[in-house]
């Protein structure tokens, strides 16, 4: 099972391949990017657990990558440590008050950089709370979100999902197949918010099967629209040859042998600070959680509250 996703930002091909089998070797996924824009569209593709990031770059300096990725609430919350030739304090200093996590210097020593991965993807789970299998953020980081939203005033609307099904595709299939789809689900997020979302917006995983999207977009129902005809399309890939044909799985049951349970699909449910006023984050949650078991797609009228 891999302990976690590292992205190595780095032009020097030895140094980038050299990190990449070695951290492969330690049960790692390693992506490499050799510029700074790649660095920035990978991480929007798919969010890694940690980034090591050179400081000199054929396109543009980690500084500017490191604020661009500490000022998206995508990808805020991603561990980056510094890996450069650059030994001098300032530089240092310019590098943490950008919000890296860790610095080191070239030439370094692999087991030493690899006790400062292994920190800090360890205190990232602790403090920030992303899922280990998608990469999105969970509970106290979407909470923390949704406040700091309500207190700015931009237009946002909050998107509620859920996998459904994914039991009966589990108890089959097994729970590894069962995390592919985790990651499938947050790598199509991804995908389709750069299609039809705005760079602000922000990915959570609150529960196994429930996704959130809060998103800028001014059309969100072709936002909606593609989640669902993405989802309910490329999850068929996750089962086998038969069961595809056939549009459903045959679930053991002590009670009738076998029952027959229909493939994985999308609910998807929203509310907007357009047309509503909230009170608290529960509401919010609330409202969209409501508008996805209705599945209209619109308006509900606000339940009795009760304080957060």
């Amino acid at each position: 099972m891999s302990k976690g996703r590292i992205l190595v930002v780095e032009d020097d091909f030895d140094i980038s391949n050299m990190l990449r089998i070695y951290f492969g070797g330690q049960q790692y996924e390693v992506q490499i990017a050799p510029r700074g824009g790649d660095a920035l569209q990978m991480t929007r593709k798919q969010l890694p657990n940690l980034i090591i990031l050179d400081i000199m770059l054929p396109d543009m300096n980690g500084y500017d990558v490191c604020r661009e990725l500490r000022t998206t609430s995508r990808t805020s919350h991603i561990p980056i440590i510094f890996l450069t030739q650059k030994d001098e304090r300032s530089d240092k200093i310019a590098g943490l008050e950008l919000g890296a996590d860790d610095y080191i210097t070239k030439p370094f020593d692999i087991e030493e950089l690899k006790l400062r991965v292994q920190n800090a993807i360890a205190a990232a789970n602790r403090t920030t709370n992303t899922d280990s299998k998608s990469g999105l953020a969970t509970g106290r980081l979407i909470e923390d979100h949704l406040r700091d939203l309500m207190r700015v005033g931009s237009q946002w609307t909050y998107i509620d999902m859920k996998i459904n099904q994914l039991d009966p595709f589990s108890e089959v299939y097994g729970f590894v197949a069962a995390d592919e789809v985790m990651r499938f689900m947050a790598l199509m997020m991804g995908e389709v918010v750069d299609e039809y979302g705005t760079g602000d917006d922000f990915l959570g995983h609150p529960g196994r099967d429930n996704f959130v999207l809060i998103t800028h977009t001014n059309d969100v129902e072709s936002l909606k629209n593609r989640l669902a005809e993405r989802f309910n399309e490329d999850v068929k890939q996750h089962y086998s040859f038969i069961d595809r044909e056939r549009g459903y799985i045959l679930v053991p049951d002590s009670a009738q042998g076998e029952r027959q349970e229909p493939l994985m699909s999308l609910s998807i449910g929203s509310i907007s600070n357009a047309t509503h006023q909230f009170s608290d984050i529960r509401e919010i949650t609330e409202l969209a959680a409501e508008d996805r078991r209705r599945g209209l797609g619109g308006e509900v009228p606000p339940p009795i509250l009760t304080a957060w």
